[in-house]
């Protein structure tokens, strides 16, 4: 990242620390190793665990401090750092030589130390603002046990934002606490540029850089002390600004540069029509969320939920079909065998159809409809894929384009079926397991057809070991193997033994 920016962060979080010794600060010290086959870990081993491993053989040494919001007071303030240092195997990508017309491959590995979150928080009364690179997962789904959510699923790295909202769900006047509702704002600034360009194949296509995020969400929930409660509303995120160069058969060909404005960040929060060559600022997706819940007599709960991807109009009035995740999910109150369930099914094949045709692209035609289709989930025109650090922002059932081994910067394959099975539970009191399972075939995207469909099918099997003797540590271990092709047929072991404690200054 920056360097400027992760040095302001750091300092930040330091200064925090001084500030605050008269408090506990909670630490977690860990070391990771695994081991696998092929280029890349397993599916379950690398997805939503915020871009910390991809590559099949990995040790990582990791140190977070922090110190949570005190949510008892009106007003709280918390801070965390987190730091990571290791070693991974290299995966060698595809890239285009155009004075010597050949191809060649191109060595990469992660970075050996990085810091992976660094943040400061403020919180007063029931207003959050968060500056700085925070974890953070799906709002709405099980983010332990499920396939990932479409928008925001913790499967990349974080971005260093500024974000303010909600801390929880609030009521909303005049309905006797019927209605609530919880919303975010985000912007932040993307610090990938050198990872694109380490794995672009800079043949045909586009890379860009310097790109800023967008990201914002509301939603309603109804009376949840009822059996029976419902969450619904929108998320959607966006990138802007930035600068890309285009290529044809490794020839660079032309560079456009957006540049930001006040007016930039007001459009990126209510998108509007733009003019000139962009149909509105910046490229925007979302998802229309759903969830309902219903409570056992034994405070066992039972939900059902869906959210329905948008890249475009078409999607928003739901023109795309069945396309979306679809998922169930029984949770229990208590540890038991089986804690919890989540089952998802997957579709994003339908897209609003093949065919995309607007008139003012056609200068003179006398076809005057318009058609909004193929909607390309995750892929623009001119701006990268919704990635970061390669690794999907959204759902990491769609395959990211970290596993293009042809330097292809694009999610080559997002016209996808699949399912989704999560399990977890407690054996004893010292030991818990969480096992996972899927199988997804895809097709190409919604403009190129791949020869033939890729296919995965995926099993992850975890244990944790918490010894009472010594409830700081932890020890957790996983297996894993994928079958198919989507990107390779992989097996991969991993184990994580981790210690918690507090550090009273």
């Amino acid at each position: 990242m920056n360097k400027r920016l992760a040095f302001t962060f750091l300092g930040l979080a330091l200064a925090s620390v001084s500030a605050s010794a008269q408090y506990g600060l909670e630490y977690d010290l860990s070391l990771t190793a695994g081991a696998g086959s092929g280029d890349f870990a397993p599916y379950y081993l690398s997805s939503l665990r915020h871009g910390r491993y991809l590559d099949a053989d990995n040790i990582q040494a990791e140190a977070m401090v922090k110190r949570p919001m005190d949510r008892d007071r009106r007003f709280s303030y918390g801070f965390g750092l987190d730091l990571i240092a290791g070693y991974s195997s290299a995966v060698d990508y595809q890239r285009y030589d155009v004075d010597g017309d050949q191809w060649y491959g191109h060595s990469v590995r992660p970075s050996s130390m990085r810091v992976q979150q660094v943040y400061f928080d403020l919180r007063y009364r029931s207003i959050f603002l968060s500056a700085g690179m925070k974890e953070r997962g799906s709002a709405l789904l099980n983010n332990r046990l499920t396939s990932g959510d479409l928008i925001e699923s913790g499967n990349a790295r974080p971005i260093p934002q500024l974000r303010a909202g909600f801390t929880d769900f609030q009521d909303i006047p005049f309905t006797d606490g019927w209605l609530q509702i919880q919303g975010e704002i985000a912007y932040g600034k993307k610090m990938d540029n050198g990872w694109w360009r380490d794995h672009y194949n800079y043949y045909n296509g586009f890379i860009s850089r310097n790109e800023y995020y967008n990201y914002k969400r509301c939603y309603f929930r109804t009376r949840p002390s009822e059996r029976f409660s419902v969450t619904f509303g929108m998320q959607a995120a966006g990138a802007f600004g930035g600068t890309t160069d285009f290529y044809e058969k490794g020839v660079f060909m032309k560079s456009e540069t957006r540049p930001v404005k006040a007016r930039t960040i007001f459009q990126m929060l209510l998108p509007m029509q733009d003019g000139g060559e962009l149909f509105y600022s910046g490229n925007h997706l979302g998802s229309w969320d759903f969830r309902a819940r219903y409570r056992l007599k034994d405070d066992r709960e039972i939900y059902a939920y869906f959210s329905w991807p948008f890249e475009d109009g078409s999607g928003i009035a739901k023109k795309n079909g069945w396309d979306g995740l679809w998922g169930l999910e029984y949770r229990s109150p208590e540890p038991a065998i089986i804690s919890g369930v989540v089952v998802e099914y997957l579709d994003f094949t339908n897209q609003s159809g093949p065919i995309h045709y607007k008139p003012d692209d056609f200068p003179g035609t006398t076809v005057t409809g318009h058609v909004s289709g193929t909607d390309d989930y995750y892929n623009h025109s001119f701006y990268n894929s919704y990635a970061y650090y390669g690794m999907s922002i959204g759902t990491p059932a769609i395959m990211s384009p970290a596993y293009n081994l042809d330097g292809y910067n694009k999610f080559a394959a997002n016209v996808m079926r699949g399912f989704h099975v999560g399990i977890e539970g407690t054996v004893s009191p010292s030991v818990d397991y969480r096992v996972k399972c899927g199988y997804r075939k895809a097709y190409g995207d919604a403009q190129i057809l791949l020869p033939r469909p890729i296919h995965l099918t995926s099993f992850m099997a975890e244990v944790d070991w918490a010894p009472r003797s010594l409830p700081s540590l932890s020890v957790n271990a996983a297996v894993s193997y994928d079958s198919g092709t989507m990107p390779c047929r992989a097996f991969g072991s991993m184990v994580t033994v981790k210690y918690r404690g507090l550090l009273n200054l």
